[in-house]
């Protein structure tokens, strides 16, 4: 257990639960505390703020399970002013502090140097976890350096004979790594970093980047716990410790490599990464279904959630690379048309060079204008890849030119003579420095304009990390450490400065992103990233959906949207499906299922295909908007199989009990001897019964009751390795 149940309080916190955002204020003895509580259907959180100090004291579940935190709260200690720490003093400002039923917010002050610190927490909808943020701001006249401020720190006071599990999730990345979703048991002296940022190239010994977030529960039959995670795209660390009776987490900015510092100017304002925290039952897919739907509605785009066509179906030129022109262009679009596809993406290859964002003359002599325009007569949407931030050698008007004296300063390190970028990357710019992001928020609105697009993806290393300019906003490097890496026609900065120039720049993304947004309010963003490396909670504020991966196999795309799920939205999940040996129909549809569980992207020249595959697709594609992609959109979702490994079965499961329908993703793998396999499906109602249709005919419809389904499992038969089944279910209504 963790500390046990609130004895005698438990009908208070469940009527406090009915409550979609119950909240209470009132002063503690002596007047010099304030406490407060905030709650949605799943949790609730009391909070504490003493005369020098806030603190969460307790976060309770529906069902009265308590974790009562024992940990201190630490503000800051201390800033720097001309090369000397100052000790900070605060105190309580309940004039300044506020109580509602969305919102708790403590306010504290220093008065030398003249400081005011916000610590928040906020509930942005009726379920799912809270949002928590600290918010320091310089109110003296000069200028501070601020230590490392951490998102969140909790001490759990635990017994200890308490059971517990850590759960967490590997980033897809350049390619899927063998174990991807992690399942850790928390016992005495466990010790647990994971890291986050958009560079990660990690070394075979090394641990992979993950998506920032955790998920913490008990064993047993309800699997309570709690999970907390990070909405930002920089440089970010979630741990996790457990020493005799304490079980401590702390989230926020990496410390690595360190010592952190950031500028506070007169006037200016540091707010850590926004952090989540929630409660749930139900291990990992218990989480995943209440965290999931919060994503969609506190962090999605409402205007894009709004369209029912979303996730659409997409064709990508990148199947034939670099070599993309007007001609085959129009060829995919002509085709994409015929197979029911709604999107036509122009991938890499289109432009004059890295850097110089305009279509390639010889390649598109209309412009791209004119190919946008061709897609919307056909009824298609347009969207385009660019990496936007990256500089190169074109001297044409309106380029980025790593030896322009203007885009020098903005790059995160000099060229030498003789630098050349690659195909398509080249130098990063630093979108902290305010004169780079204005002017790559002016050419990202002139992309969408001239080109008339309809989606934005963004690709390559959009968020500097490390820099070795001492003239930016940024903290400058320590020289006697930094190291300048140069790898792939780019230069990566290692130094003490690498948090606080991802942090920077990611704010200045972020702000591109939201002034497009209110340009463009029907613009989708597609966040790539060197395919799958920002997939966070913070992207997920300012995009639409993520390639999830760079590796385009149907066992990578299972791999990935198999580990991503757990936490994200699955019509936030991209697939790109590439050419696959597929010597028979059914190792076709095998291909195209592995991509069809999320947003699906079509990665191939489909003029390559047979009439058959051609009718296959048409139909599969028409199925996909029908059937599946309401389910995608606004199903739970189940993981009610192992990690595919490709030699055994895996399944997933979608079931919205709201609308009694459901369907079964089941793949065979590659072994010979394993023709039938049994899911034990998750989420029905044991007394229902419900009709299950089975997609591709190889059994007749069956009706069965879910606590058949789920106790016994669902039997499945395929006869050849590597195919696939769709298994269709809807409640049964009961005879009146």
């Amino acid at each position: 257990m963790p500390s046990g149940r609130i004895a005698g309080k438990r009908a208070l916190a469940l009527a406090v639960f009915l409550v979609p955002c119950a909240v209470s204020a009132c002063a503690q003895a002596g007047g010099q505390s304030q406490t407060a509580t905030l709650a949605t259907r799943d949790m609730r959180i009391e909070l504490s703020a003493g005369p020098s100090t806030p603190k969460l004291d307790v976060l309770v579940n529906p069902a009265g399970a308590a974790w009562r935190n024992n940990g201190v709260e630490e503000l800051p200690a201390f800033v720097e002013a001309d090369g000397v720490k100052i000790p900070l003093a605060w105190r309580l400002r309940r004039d300044e502090s506020s109580v509602n039923a969305h919102l708790v917010a403590f306010v504290y002050e220093s008065d030398e140097p003249h400081l005011r610190l916000r610590w928040q927490w906020q509930a942005r909808a009726d379920a799912g976890p809270l949002e928590h943020t600290i918010a320091i701001e310089n109110l003296s006249s000069r200028e501070v350096w601020l230590p490392l401020v951490d998102s969140l720190r909790l001490e759990w006071g635990v017994a200890p004979q308490t059971r517990l599990s850590n759960f967490y999730v590997e980033k897809g990345a350049g390619s899927p790594s063998a174990q991807g979703t992690h399942l850790e048991e928390v016992q005495d002296g466990y010790e647990w970093t994971g890291t986050s940022s958009t560079y990660a190239h990690p070394k075979p010994e090394e641990a992979r980047e993950i998506i920032p977030a955790e998920m913490v529960f008990q064993s047993g039959d309800r699997r309570d716990g709690w999970y907390a995670g990070i909405e930002f795209s920089g440089r970010t660390r979630v741990t996790l410790e457990r020493s005799g009776r304490a079980l401590r987490t702390v989230l926020g900015l990496n410390p690595e490599p360190g010592p952190f510092r950031t500028r506070l100017a007169p006037g200016e304002s540091f707010t850590t990464p926004v952090v989540f925290l929630g409660a749930f039952g139900g291990g990992p897919d218990g989480a995943g279904n209440q965290l999931r739907p919060w994503v969609r509605k506190v962090l999605g785009n409402p205007r894009t959630w709004s369209d029912p066509r979303y996730p659409l179906v997409v064709v990508n030129s990148w199947g034939s690379g670099m070599q993309v022109d007007e001609k085959l262009a129009l060829h995919m679009i002509a085709e994409a048309k015929a197979l029911g596809i709604e999107m036509f993406h122009l991938d890499a290859g289109w432009f004059r060079g890295v850097g110089d964002w305009h279509p390639d003359p010889v390649k598109f002599p209309h412009g791209l204008a004119f190919v946008a325009d061709a897609a919307h007569k056909q009824g298609l949407r347009f969207g385009l890849w660019v990496d936007w931030t990256q500089a190169g050698l074109s001297t044409n008007p309106g380029a980025l030119n790593v030896h322009d004296p203007r885009v020098r300063d903005w790059l995160v390190a000099d060229v030498g003579p003789d630098w050349k970028p690659e195909e398509f990357k080249g130098q990063t710019v630093d979108l902290g420095v305010p004169a780079a992001r204005d002017y790559l928020a002016r050419e990202v609105k002139r992309i969408v304009e001239d080109y008339h697009l309809d989606m934005l993806e963004h690709d390559g290393y959009l968020v500097a990390q490390g820099c070795t300019h001492n003239d930016h906003p940024h903290a400058p490097p320590d020289r006697s450490s930094m190291k300048v890496v140069h790898d792939w026609g780019a230069d990566f900065v290692i130094s003490s400065n690498q948090t606080d120039v991802s942090y920077h720049a990611v704010r200045g993304y972020y702000s591109i992103y939201e002034q497009t947004r209110r340009q463009h309010p029907g613009l989708i963003f597609e966040i790539c990233n060197d395919g799958g490396r920002m997939v966070d909670f913070g992207s997920a504020a300012h995009g639409d959906y993520f390639s999830i991966t760079d590796t385009y196999d149907p066992l990578s795309n299972r791999r990935a949207f198999y580990d991503a799920s757990y936490l994200l939205p699955p019509a936030m999940l991209e697939s790109y499906e590439e050419n696959w040996l597929t010597p028979r129909p059914e190792n076709f549809l095998y291909m195209l299922r592995s991509g069809m569980m999320g947003w699906m992207t079509v990665m191939i020249d489909t003029s390559r295909w047979s009439e058959e595959q051609h009718e296959a697709a048409r139909q599969a594609i028409a199925l996909y908007k029908s059937r599946l992609r309401p389910l995608i959109r606004d199903a739970g979702l189940y993981h009610i199989s192992a990690r595919p490994d490709g030699v055994h079965w895996d399944g997933m499961e979608y079931w919205n009990p709201r609308k009694g329908r459901g369907v079964v993703f089941a793949f065979r793998g590659s072994a010979p001897d394993e023709s039938v396999h049994r899911f034990l499906l998750a989420g029905l109602q044991p007394q229902m019964r419900y009709r299950l249709h089975f997609q591709d005919g190889a059994a007749p419809d069956i009706v069965r009751t879910g606590s058949r389904l789920m106790n016994d499992g669902l039997e499945v038969g395929l006869e050849l390795p590597l195919s696939s089944q769709l298994i269709f279910m809807d409640e049964v209504a009961e005879d009146k």
